[in-house]
C-alpha cells in the first residue's frame, strides 16, 4: 500500500543522505602539495593535483631552485612533446584513480632524468600527508617520498 511504500522510499532516501554524509568526508589528495626529495628531505616544488575525467593529475605550480642554479630550469631530458618545456606548469602526475584506500594506475615524471614511473599515492594520517611511489615493474621496486598538503584538505 502507500504509507508502506513511502516509508520504504524515506528510509532509502535517509540511507542515502547518510552514506553519501561518510563518503563527504573522506579527505582527497586534491590540492597543492609540497614535494619532499626522499634522497636530501629538501622540498623541490609546490605540486597542484586535481581531479579532471575521474582522475587525477599533478602540476608543477612553484619551484625551490637551489642557489644558483637556473630559477627557470626546462626538462632538457624529457622525450617528445615534454622535451625542453619549463618545469613550471608542467604535468608530471597523471592517470591515477581511486583503487580502495589509494590512487593507482598513473604515472610520475621524474624531471631530473626524463623519465616516467608507474605510480601510486596513498594519503596518511588525517589527510595532511601523501605517500607518493614510483616504480618500475613491482611497487616493491620503486622509492617513495612523502609529499606535505600546503592547503586546507579538500573533502568529497
Amino acid at each position: 500500500n502507500m504509507i508502506q511504500l513511502l516509508k520504504i522510499f524515506v528510509i532509502v532516501v535517509v540511507s542515502l543522505a547518510n552514506g553519501s554524509m561518510v563518503f563527504a568526508d573522506s579527505p582527497s589528495p586534491v590540492g597543492l602539495w609540497k614535494s619532499i626529495d626522499d634522497k636530501t628531505g629538501e622540498v623541490k616544488s609546490l605540486v597542484r593535483i586535481s581531479e579532471q575525467d575521474g582522475s587525477l593529475i599533478g602540476t608543477i605550480d612553484k619551484l625551490f631552485p637551489k642557489p644558483g642554479k637556473d630559477p627557470n630550469p626546462v626538462c632538457d631530458k624529457c622525450p617528445g612533446e615534454k622535451k625542453d618545456q619549463p618545469l613550471l606548469g608542467m604535468v608530471i602526475l597523471w592517470g591515477l584513480t581511486k583503487q580502495g584506500e589509494e590512487w593507482s594506475g598513473g604515472f610520475i615524471l621524474d624531471p631530473d632524468n626524463g623519465k616516467a614511473y608507474k605510480c601510486t599515492i596513498k594519503l596518511e594520517g588525517a589527510g595532511g600527508t601523501l605517500t607518493v611511489r614510483g616504480y618500475i615493474g613491482f611497487s616493491l621496486f620503486g622509492r617513495s617520498q612523502s609529499w606535505i598538503r600546503t592547503e586546507p584538505i579538500e573533502t568529497k
